[in-house]
């Protein structure tokens, strides 16, 4: 099966392909078909990632995969959420983002630094496709005061696992097990060997 990926993030790309290696289905990046990224005009991961999945479908023909996900910090009620790649204005800069989120919780003690990485997949077999196959998965930790390790992208060098320790010193394998990504994808395959 060859599905279109509907983002432009290389890391997600690179995560994806690692967990759908031995899967039977290959992954195509929309910027392969000059697709850029859909507008996210929802107000939740699963609608986002729907809008993002039948984007690429359409004006690429093929199955799609969209991934919707950010960082949860309980003592910013939630944010930044939906707003996680462009949380400092522009989507993408990994580094402002993680600045205006340390600064964000500069006084704000240890106990009190709970978060977790969501994750929502949404496969559509095509653009119109009624019963999209929905996964999600999270991955609980704490926000770190400084950056740590050079693995990972966006949020992980803040980001410790409860189990395993800083996301940015973790090895790929680890997280693509035990991540919210992987989680997702865990059970995404799962569903699909129920259906197909």
């Amino acid at each position: 099966m060859k599905l279109v990926l509907a983002s432009g993030n290389a890391g997600k790309l690179a995560e994806i392909r690692a967990v759908l290696a031995d899967s039977g289905i290959a992954l195509a990046a929309q910027s392969d078909f000059g697709i850029a990224d859909a507008e996210e005009t929802a107000t939740t991961f699963v609608e986002n990632a729907l809008i993002k999945a039948r984007h690429a479908s359409r004006l690429s023909g093929l199955p799609a995969l969209g991934d919707d996900s950010g960082i949860c910090v309980d003592a910013l009620g939630g944010a930044p959420g939906l707003l996680s790649a462009r949380y400092a204005g522009e989507h993408g800069n990994a580094q402002a983002n993680i600045a205006k989120l340390l600064a964000a919780l500069r006084d704000v003690p240890d106990a009190q630094r709970n978060a977790h990485f969501h994750c929502t997949l949404v496969l559509l077999r095509s653009a119109d496709d009624p019963a999209p196959v929905i996964a999600e998965g999270r991955w609980h930790g704490r926000i770190l005061h400084a950056p740590q390790g050079d693995k990972g992208f966006g949020y992980d060098p803040i980001f410790a696992c409860h189990a395993h320790g800083p996301a940015g010193e973790l090895d790929a394998a680890i997280k693509n097990r035990v991540s919210h990504r992987g989680v997702a994808l865990a059970r995404l395959r799962q569903l699909l060997a129920a259906r197909f």
